[in-house]
Order: structure tokens, then C-alpha cells, then sequence
């Protein structure tokens, strides 16, 4: 195989890598590269938007003393992150007990209390319970610890 040969197959390899890695359904190379450049603006937009996200809720945070909570519908059930960048002694108790008077039950769980306090909860209940009343039920949960522990926090 002759050097431009080997060129030309290595060129053909990588545009289909690109093809692949831009969901490109074109094997015309000039509608692939233009594909990826599509795609590559779609993700720096993407990161700009996240960007403003982490900017913003750490603005908030840092205003807000109580603790941040946020709540996604997963497939079956919910992920639960709440975050305070400061300490919460008890607070994992408090919205434990929220969680338990929703009968949802706790999959999976990473809790981290040492300088700061992040839950991170994956739950399942019953299929009458919203993201929406599962974050009610857990800013709740922090407003009477919040209201219990005032001299503390």
C-alpha cells in the first residue's frame, strides 16, 4: 500500500470515528465535519448553561443559610441532593424521618458531614408521591430542624 493510499484510508477512519462520535447519519465528509461543528457548539452551550447553574446556585447558597435541596424524577422514584456549606448536626435524622413518614424508601445514599453537609439519596414510594412533594416534605424537614437548632446554625 502506497504512502497516499495509507493517508487516504487513515483520513476515511477518522471521519468515521467523527461520524460516530457526532451521531452524523451523512457519510459525506464535508456534511460530517459540518455535523460536528453543530455538535460542538451544542455542547459548549451545554457547558456555558451548567456553567450559570453551578455560578447561580452557589450564589444562592451563599445567601441562603438553610441549606439547598433539589429533587429529579428518575424512571422509579427520585434523586435527592440537598447541600449546605456549612455543618448540620442532626439534619440527616430530620429528613431520614421525612422520607419515612413519605414510605419512601432509601436505595442508595451518599451522605457526607464533615465540613459540610450534602445528601445525595436515590428513593422509591409509592407512585402517588411528585419530586414536588418529596421537596416539600424535606424543606420541611430542614425548617424544623432549622427552627430546633437556631442557636447552632
Amino acid at each position: 500500500m502506497s504512502s497516499k493510499e495509507r493517508k487516504k484510508a487513515a483520513l476515511y477512519q477518522k471521519l468515521l470515528q467523527l461520524r460516530a462520535a457526532t451521531n452524523s447519519s451523512d457519510l459525506n465528509k464535508t456534511s460530517i465535519i459540518v455535523d460536528a461543528s453543530k455538535y460542538i457548539n451544542e455542547l459548549k452551550c451545554k457547558v456555558d448553561m451548567l456553567s450559570q447553574g453551578v455560578g447561580t446556585s452557589q450564589n444562592s447558597i451563599t445567601r441562603n443559610p438553610l441549606p439547598a435541596v433539589t429533587v429529579q424524577t428518575l424512571e422509579k422514584g427520585f434523586q435527592i441532593h440537598v447541600l449546605s456549606e456549612k455543618k448540620c448536626p442532626g439534619l440527616l435524622v430530620s429528613i431520614l424521618e421525612a422520607f419515612e413518614e413519605l414510605g419512601l424508601d432509601v436505595l442508595d445514599a451518599r451522605v457526607s458531614c464533615s465540613d459540610t453537609f450534602q445528601l445525595e439519596a436515590v428513593g422509591e414510594g409509592a407512585d402517588s408521591i411528585d419530586a414536588q412533594a418529596v421537596e416539600q416534605a424535606v424543606l420541611q424537614a430542614i425548617q424544623t430542624w432549622s427552627t430546633s437548632n437556631e442557636q447552632d446554625y
